[in-house]
């Protein structure tokens, strides 16, 4: 408690001399007047005080954020700016800039966020002076202690010169980040609990952050948070790396208050509105609108599998059992802008999220759920690795993996790839007959590998397609020079009510040439 109680003390002095001296000065050292040095603040201070956190009841966020903030607009909201002329970390002349998010609209949990400085926390307090608020009125003043609604990082990520936005934490335990020349998209969460279960999903969120002021030569960011919900307490670690496909080695050590059975690991949260494989009846002139078009997994066994994403007409979800998994994450394969011909949005530089397991994950899933969607300002995708174990109160769950910022799709294995997905009912040519809507044909286009060294010998390749119900009717396989690949197709017919998996892959002799292609289909 000795140290504790030393650390609490200079923090209240340094969180004092930041309100009178807010600028170069504001987490200078305070005199220590010969009080001993405290130990430098590490992640396992955090640890302890998720540890702690766990042993007592969850505490419900306010009620209710002080007027006129509770009752801000999505516009009005979006006037309020942080100004960039008060960017914290500047006087370490490190390569970092932490801006912050004021409180109001959706986001109205407060957040504590400190700055650590020589092994030393001190509180960031509000202070109006740090923003602009545009058209907004703010009459009386707030209190210090309001907190933020959450941070964002900033750095030379596509020029040298310009302090562009590359991580963002903001609302519940959402953040997203960005590698170069990437847009947003998708985002990822700290924990996902009861997304597919019987119960109201719960979402767990950060309440306190730490940064690290980084050294001038450094080229990572350092972020500690701690996590808090009625189910558990956590401490996380995110270990920050600015590059093409920006990468964060994360850390989390969880403390179940009760007994968790679905929760959701390194969950991704994306956008699937309409697709070449799931075609909507809009008058939109763009041809595809998604974040994400895919979920792509490296199983432990080393099989790498695509599956195309969908808007459904109800909750789907879709499991995918493994022992300690490789890596999964929601992609977007497609980067053709043509195929998007948005100029606002820019969805063909949106990237993709792919987690890499650190250590000994065991056994559980990949679990995708996909909801429907009337446009494309929702979210409907979710995908996360479901333990196959339930978390049990008294327990202390450590788990560590890699999240980065996928831009080069072609790269991530090196087996062909399916970049097309088609559907269509498999009428016989120049035939007007109506379709059968229990027998469908699907179209896949595998590209990448060595499937262009087979491009001249398309006889030595091999189409291998399965269903898990129904029957295949028909298969045809045939070069397609346009993509220096191989087009597929396979009919399939159901009976009505049923449902099943689609699988393909496309092989030589004994050896599979691409990744494993999945879709689901079923007949009401």
């Amino acid at each position: 408690m000795l140290h504790s109680s030393r650390r609490a003390f200079l923090q209240s002095l340094l969180a004092a001399t930041a309100l009178s001296a807010w600028g170069g000065d504001a987490f200078a050292q305070a005199p220590q007047n010969g009080v001993p040095e405290p130990d430098p603040f590490e992640f396992e201070d955090v640890v302890r005080r998720a540890r702690e956190l766990a042993s007592v009841p969850f505490e419900a966020p306010p009620a209710q954020l002080p007027e006129p903030l509770n009752r801000l607009s999505f516009d009005d909201y979006r006037d309020i700016r942080f100004r960039g002329d008060k960017a914290l970390l500047a006087t370490g002349n490190g390569p970092f800039r932490l801006h912050l998010f004021h409180l109001g609209f959706l986001y109205q949990r407060p957040v504590t966020v400190n700055v650590i400085r020589e092994g030393v926390p001190t509180p960031v307090p509000y202070q109006r002076e740090l923003f602009d608020y545009g058209r907004n009125k703010i009459d009386r003043p707030l209190p210090v202690n309001l907190g933020f609604a959450g941070f964002r990082l900033h750095y030379p990520l596509n020029s040298p010169k310009v302090f562009d936005e590359l991580i963002a934490f903001l609302g519940a335990s959402y953040f997203r980040f960005l590698g170069r020349d990437q847009k947003y998209g998708l985002s990822a969460r700290g924990l996902a609990i009861n997304v597919e279960g019987g119960e109201q999903e719960e979402f767990p969120h950060f309440r306190e952050f730490w940064i690290e002021m980084p050294r001038p030569d450094s080229e990572r960011a350092t972020v500690y948070a701690l996590l808090d919900s009625p189910s558990v307490a956590g401490a996380y670690r995110f270990e920050i790396y600015p590059s093409e496909e920006t990468t964060l080695d994360i850390t989390a050590v969880l403390f179940p208050r009760q007994r968790i059975e679905n929760v959701g690991l390194a969950p991704l949260t994306s956008m699937f509105f309409e697709g070449e494989n799931d075609r909507k009846p809009t008058d939109d002139f763009r041809l595809e609108l998604h974040d994400s078009d895919g979920l792509l997994m490296h199983s432990g066994a080393g099989e790498w599998i695509w599956r195309p994403l969908r808007n459904p007409a109800a909750k789907t979800i879709s499991s995918f059992s493994d022992n300690n998994p490789r890596g999964f994450g929601l992609m977007q394969r497609d980067r053709v802008f043509e195929n998007y011909q948005d100029l606002e949005a820019y969805y063909h530089q949106r990237p993709g999220y792919w987690v890499e397991p650190v250590g000994d994950w065991g056994e559980g899933w990949v679990e995708l759920v996909e909801l429907p969607t009337p446009d494309e300002t929702h979210d409907n995708i979710v995908a996360y690795w479901q333990p196959n174990r339930p978390y049990e109160p008294g327990q202390e769950i450590t788990f560590s993996y890699r999240l980065r910022a996928a831009a080069a799709i072609g790269s991530m294995h090196p087996g062909g790839k399916a970049i097309n997905t088609f559907q269509t009912p498999p009428r016989a040519s120049g035939s007007n007959a109506p379709s059968d809507r229990t027998h469908r044909r699907f179209i896949v286009d595998f590209a990448g590998g060595e499937l262009g060294y087979y491009f001249d010998a398309p006889d030595q390749v091999q189409l291998v397609p399965s269903t898990s119900v129904g029957r295949i009717t028909n298969t045809f396989l045939m070069p397609n020079d346009h993509i220096n690949g191989f087009r597929a197709a396979i009919d399939v017919k159901l009976e009505p009510g049923q449902s099943t998996d689609l699988r393909a892959f496309l092989r030589a002799g004994n050896r599979a040439l691409t990744e494993t292609w999945i879709y689901p289909w079923s007949v009401e």
